[in-house]
């Protein structure tokens, strides 16, 4: 976390000190321009001072929250325009003098992150389906089909409306059960329950089965499981449940350092029947595998949200996105439905999975 903070700052100070540089404007002009983009770092700050100390306003927190994460990633891509901007100048590839007091030169740095953040916003708000069919040997009754998410984030930024329009969307798949990986609650149930997002949930047509993800444990945990309640969400908190003819198995989330293995809750199981796993967040995907679940589903990584961020992703997990298989394990690794801080996808997508288990021929 010192880490990022001190980058954050670093950031903050390099591209004021090139928005100096290249603005074609007087001095005062440069400067309101430099204290509206520490404004926007300011309102994150400010959102994060007032939930510490337990002061809430769903108006002026909102606002706070989507101005100051939204700032974080025009922040990022203003650092990238104007370091690729500076190397160009260093290695002779731009004119020394193009980028400053430059009128063309704010125009493509400016223009292009601005560009980028619309196409960033349009790619978010297009939830991308996704369609998995499993068939399996083993008992079952007839074929299932499950809405899987992952990495919801209600709250201050993706309000009841939004979340409106994902449950008409849920409900057209006409499921027969709904899975969440955790990441339910962004970072805190205020504006859950000041919107009463509970009445969405009970528009969903089926039972809805979830584990908790490490932002549950950012709110008051307790409080959590009463709106999960509330909602009619069967939290599977290092528990099984065997439903409709197949096993969900629902891990606590790894903030829990002390939560139940996954050997001893594999031991209740009757593994004749086709079990599913959540497990928010997709690390040693190997205990899986030698534990014989046939699908493991996972969200947390949100594949970086953004690029380069998504490199990052993909160094630090075995499979930070997608479909994968170790042995006879599947796995699918969501990069969520919401999003955490601002509403920009950029190299990668908000999803949602259909996923059809079917008994096989004989």
């Amino acid at each position: 976390m010192k880490i990022a903070v001190i980058l954050i700052l670093l950031g903050q100070a390099y591209i004021s000190w090139r928005t100096f540089k290249i603005l074609p404007f007087p001095v005062w002009g440069k400067w309101v321009v430099a204290l509206l983009m520490l404004m926007a770092l300011v309102a994150l700050i400010l959102r994060f001072v007032r939930q510490f100390q337990g002061m809430s306003s769903l108006l002026l927190d909102t606002v706070l929250y989507d101005v100051g994460t939204s700032w974080l990633v025009v922040l990022l891509y203003l650092v990238l325009a104007f370091a690729v901007m500076d190397i160009g100048v260093a290695t002779h590839l731009i004119p020394k003098g193009f980028n400053h007091h430059s009128a063309k030169a704010s125009m493509v740095v400016f223009g292009a992150v601005f560009a980028l953040m619309v196409y960033g916003y349009v790619n978010y708000n297009a939830k991308r389906r996704v369609e998995l069919n499993f068939t399996t040997s083993k008992s079952l009754p007839k074929p299932l089909k499950l809405v899987l998410l992952s990495d919801v984030h209600l709250g201050y930024h993706i309000g009841k409306q939004e979340f409106a329009k994902w449950v008409d969307m849920i409900n057209a798949e006409n499921p027969d059960l709904i899975l969440i990986a955790g990441d339910i609650v962004d970072i805190s149930l205020y504006p859950i329950r000041k919107q009463r997002f509970e009445e969405e949930f009970h528009r969903l047509k089926v039972p809805i089965y979830a584990c908790y993800g490490n932002h549950e444990y950012f709110s008051n945990i307790d409080e959590v499981k009463k709106f999960y309640d509330l909602a009619g969400i069967h939290l599977l908190k290092d528990s099984a449940v065997e439903v409709a003819g197949i096993n969900i198995v629902g891990r606590d989330d790894r903030m829990n350092g002390h939560r139940a293995t996954l050997h001893s809750l594999m031991q209740s199981v009757d593994k004749s029947k086709f079990t599913l796993l959540l497990d928010h967040q997709p690390f040693h995907l190997e205990q899986a595998e030698r534990e014989k679940v046939d699908f493991q589903f996972s969200g947390h990584t949100h594949q970086g949200q953004v690029f380069p961020v998504s490199l990052i992703t993909g160094a630090m997990y075995e499979k930070d996105h997608g479909a994968h298989q170790r042995g006879n394990t599947q796995y699918y690794i969501s990069s969520g439905i919401g999003i955490w801080g601002g509403k920009f996808r950029i190299g990668t997508n908000s999803e949602y999975v259909v996923a059809t288990i079917s008994p096989a021929k004989n």
